[in-house]
């Protein structure tokens, strides 16, 4: 099938054939058959670069009416963006902030690209926009099955299908086990295919040979690990392979994706690489130079010049520690070629468009609070999905690092095995508070029947037979009503309403136990005496909530902390014996403490080398803060209550 027998806008089919698509992929060509240009839902569950792009272009610009693109990252939602962008002919915007809006200049727009919580949020707030929509995209709709984000994702669906008048559903994966169950929720077709433009062979490293699942074997040459004390065991011996693949990867011309387990370790490799000089071997000398400055100037701490050094070298590190600037640069640099490697953590697998020859996963496992734990199996197929650049490589590769001892259960956990299936994580009980006090005070649902109804068209609902629902959201209406974010309402029918309070929490984008925390410390501010509230107070209230990140706190800086604690205890709303969790608290003090340091003008450098906190991470602190804090303003307008450090402090931020 070909691009000029599609029923599309000629200028549309015409930029299509200037990108380079003439003839259709047997997965787009698919989508086609099931009706993806003529309205019909539809499920794409195909490998990476097999064109799933492409598919929800074609049912976005085929729609009768304005299409919104829902996808799980800020990043990927800007390079969605830029790519409808530069279509001619269609209007497209873009929305991943404000949380407290209901965003109504985005009903100007034909293509909408937002973030799954800026749908959630919008809907919250009456976005009238949404009623419009006649097509509905969503990619990664794997994540589904995610703690944080799935239960936002799942009830938003659920939602938009009753606002919407019969929206096109699209929903698109690369690595999901069970696609006919999200399929037959959807009331979609099914197009599910291993085709990819590029082979992708899969293989496991051990004792210099690497196996691959198409009988192919390649002898890998691995230097010893150096010896010292800096001799790091067991790892050394992985990280020397995990060179001796990208390094034989770039001498033939490719570039390399390196997966480790975290940040720490992805700027150590990155840091050996360097030495193997790939500006040379892959000629990019030049441009290599040229991104390294960039780096430079984008920023000065000390992660970012050794990210620009390593750079010079035509290598590279990427985590969320980094600077979004610095990630945006480092993720553009490798797709024009002008880096050979990447050394990241797994969230660079995460959508981003950052396809490489090799891609060679190192670690397998990761501390996960309580032990090292194995990666899921649809976490490891995301990062081998990035192997093979169609119009540059020949093939992909991906190989998993191991040796004698894991090599078997290696192959059985990642190379034969599937993904895991999706499954729902709508019964957490935090996430049901969430979204039943949503459902409320949108003006939804005004009873637990109509709570129940709602949550029926929902993914769990549907792969739940008889899902015992009810028990639940009775127990979760009975803790929203004792927190007075829910209350009994007066006329007979109706059983539930909002109270004020309530209906300011779900349009500010908090939860609900981070509204009860809010109020909880506004009320206390309230009876302190003017001279103790300041800054730190209200930052404090803001940090010690749930939506706030933790900050990680040292053994060394505890001392340090406790005693500024004990200094400024007179400006906090907690006493010292209080908390249930001193630990947690302390971490929340200790980001209190950073972001008061920065609306007193400290440096990013300056807190990055003194608080031991990444350049990302801070940037992230400052901008939850700031949300955080208008959610407190407006909150305390709904309590009548005066604190004029809140707008002082925002606009410090």
């Amino acid at each position: 099938m070909r691009v000029r027998e599609l029923p599309l806008d000629s200028d549309y089919r015409d930029h299509f054939r200037e990108e380079g698509i003439d003839e259709l992929y047997p997965p787009q060509a698919a989508a086609v058959d099931a009706g993806v240009c003529d309205g019909e839902n539809l499920v794409a569950a195909v490998p990476t670069a097999s064109g799933k792009t492409f598919v929800a272009e074609l049912a976005l610009l085929s729609a009768d009416g304005p299409g919104l693109y829902i996808c799980p990252l800020r990043a990927l939602a800007r390079e969605k963006y830029e790519e409808f962008a530069a279509i001619p002919g269609l209007d497209a915007g873009i929305a991943t902030g404000d949380y407290d809006s209901a965003a109504a200049e985005l009903a100007a727009h034909d293509v909408v690209v937002a973030t799954s919580e800026k749908v959630d949020s919008a809907i919250r707030n009456g976005a009238a926009w949404i009623a419009d929509i006649a097509c509905i995209v969503v990619d990664e709709v794997h994540l589904l099955g995610s703690d944080g984000r799935g239960p936002t994702l799942e009830v938003t669906l659920a939602t938009l299908r009753r606002r919407t008048a019969d929206p096109q559903l699209v929903a698109l994966s690369a690595t999901v086990d069970n696609p006919a169950a999200i399929a037959d929720w959807l009331d979609a077709a099914l197009v599910e295919s291993a085709w990819r433009p590029i082979d992708l062979r899969t293989g496991v490293y051990a004792d210099g040979v690497v196996t691959y699942d198409d009988d192919h074997t390649q002898v890998v040459s691995v230097d010893d690990p150096p010896q010292g004390p800096d001799d790091t065991g067991a790892d050394g011996d992985e990280t020397e392979a995990t060179v001796a693949l990208v390094e034989a990867a770039v001498a033939e011309g490719g570039q390399a994706l390196a997966f480790v387990r975290s940040r720490r370790e992805a700027e150590r490799l990155a840091e050996r690489l360097t030495d193997e000089n790939f500006a040379a071997t892959a000629d990019i000398g030049m441009e290599a130079a040229t991104v390294a400055e960039e780096l430079r100037q984008a920023g000065t701490t000390e992660q970012g010049t050794r990210l620009a050094e390593a750079a010079a070298w035509g290598v590279a590190f990427h985590h969320a520690g980094l600077r979004s600037d610095h990630r945006a640069a480092v993720e553009t640099a490798f797709r024009d070629r002008k880096l050979a490697v990447i050394c990241a953590t797994p969230t660079l697998a995460a959508g981003v468009n950052v396809p490489a020859r090799r891609v060679v996963v190192r670690d397998q496992r990761r501390y996960t609070g309580s032990g090292m734990e194995w990666l899921p199996t649809l976490e490891v197929h995301q990062m081998a999905g990035r192997a093979g650049r169609p119009g540059l490589d020949p093939y992909g590769e991906a190989v998993l690092v191991g040796d004698p001892n894991t090599r078997t259960e290696l192959w059985d956990r990642y190379v034969d095995a599937e993904p895991e299936a999706v499954e729902s994580q709508l019964r957490d009980r935090a996430a049901l508070r969430t979204h039943v006090l949503a459902v409320v005070a949108a003006g939804f649902a005004d009873s637990q029947a109509g709570i129940l109804d709602l949550l029926g068209e929902t993914f769990y609902a549907h792969r739940t037979p008889n899902p015992d629902l009810g028990g639940v959201v009775g127990d979760v209406i009975a803790e929203l009503i004792e927190a007075e974010l829910l209350a009994p309402a007066e006329e007979e029918s109706v059983e539930l309403t909002a109270t004020d309070l309530g209906e300011q929490v779900s349009r500010q984008y908090v939860t609900p136990e981070t509204g009860t925390r809010i109020v909880d410390g506004l009320e206390r501010v309230a009876g302190m005496a003017d001279e103790q509230v300041t800054k730190l107070t209200l930052l404090e209230v803001v940090c010690d909530t749930p939506d706030m990140d933790d900050t990680y706190l040292g053994n060394s800086e505890r001392a340090s902390l406790y005693q500024f604690v004990r200094r400024r205890s007179g400006e906090l709303t907690t006493a010292l014996d209080e908390p249930d969790d001193f630990e947690s608290w302390l971490e929340s003090v200790k980001t209190a403490r950073i972001l008061l340091a920065w609306t007193e003008g400290a440096s990013v450098a300056d807190l990055v080398g003194d608080y031991r906190i990444g350049p990302g991470d801070l940037e992230s602190r400052i901008e939850r803060a700031a949300w955080l804090l208008g959610a407190a303003e407006a909150l305390a307008e709904v309590l009548d209550l005066r604190v004029p450090v809140i707008a002082e402090l925002r606009a410090s931020l």
